[in-house]
């Protein structure tokens, strides 16, 4: 049962992931299709224990011991691809994070208010902003390389990173600064969140860091009590003795 539990928890992640249009993870999904793929595995691995669930119940309800070694043999690949997927991240983190950059600095530059195509990326992008209290991936500057920005010599900013009550109806597109000193300004004249996004979320992962730990030591140590116990009944369920049974 815990294991048909897992599966749809697994599989409705799969499904948000690819469903949700109001967080980071929505930026990742449209800008990478290697996270789409990855929603995709999960949404495969959800059924999977979901069905292997089910078979172990079978198995050990009626002693059939090609189910429990099915089981067996499901909970071990799925163990060892969870614990490679988290070599995987942990060994390439420099190339993911290179990644996010590329993604969210091109998402930046090209960042326009009247880009009906790109507009629920960047909707969602100033929604992120908003909920972080941050702006740009590294900082305000990153807004520096915005065209638009650019042809306004910076006398404008994005809205969604303003630190300003006056801004708060506004939620996405540029805000113009009230009175620029001159009629070229830097990001430094914005009344914007210093903090950029790259450390708000790295601050996020580093507060949830135990739970998120956690969650993923206590799975894999259920599996593998799920393993041993079904190896155990499997090797207990006596064989049929056909010698015993009468010839006609």
């Amino acid at each position: 049962l815990f294991f048909q539990i897992l599966g749809a928890v697994i599989l409705g992640f799969g499904i948000w992931i690819l469903a949700d249009k109001t967080s980071f993870i929505a930026v990742l999904q449209m800008s990478s299709p290697s996270l789409k793929t990855g929603a995709y595995i999960l949404i495969g691995v959800g059924a999977l224990t979901m069905l292997m669930g089910f078979l172990g119940c079978l198995g050990a309800v009626n002693e059939i011991r090609c189910l429990l070694g099915l089981y067996f043999a499901c909970l071990m690949l799925i163990l060892i691809t969870q614990v490679a997927a988290g070599l995987v991240i942990y060994f390439q983190k420099e190339s993911l994070k290179e990644e996010l950059s590329s993604i969210v600095g091109s998402l930046i530059e090209n960042y326009d208010p009247l880009n009906d195509d790109k507009r629920n990326l960047q909707d969602t992008w100033d929604y992120v902003q908003r909920q972080v209290a941050c702006c740009g991936w590294t900082g305000a500057k990153d807004w520096e390389k915005n065209k638009i920005l650019i042809n306004k010599s910076m006398t404008a900013y994005p809205c969604s990173c303003s630190n300003s009550s006056e801004d708060l109806e506004v939620d996405s597109g540029f805000c113009n600064l009230d009175d620029p000193v001159n009629s070229t300004a830097t990001y430094a004249d914005w009344p914007v969140h210093e903090q950029g996004c790259m450390d708000g979320v790295e601050k996020w992962l580093k507060d949830n860091l135990g739970v998120i730990l956690g969650v993923c030591t206590g799975v894999a140590v259920i599996e593998l009590l799920g393993m041993i116990l079904s190896i155990s009944l499997c090797k207990n369920i006596h064989s049929e003795d056909y010698t015993k049974v009468p010839k006609s």
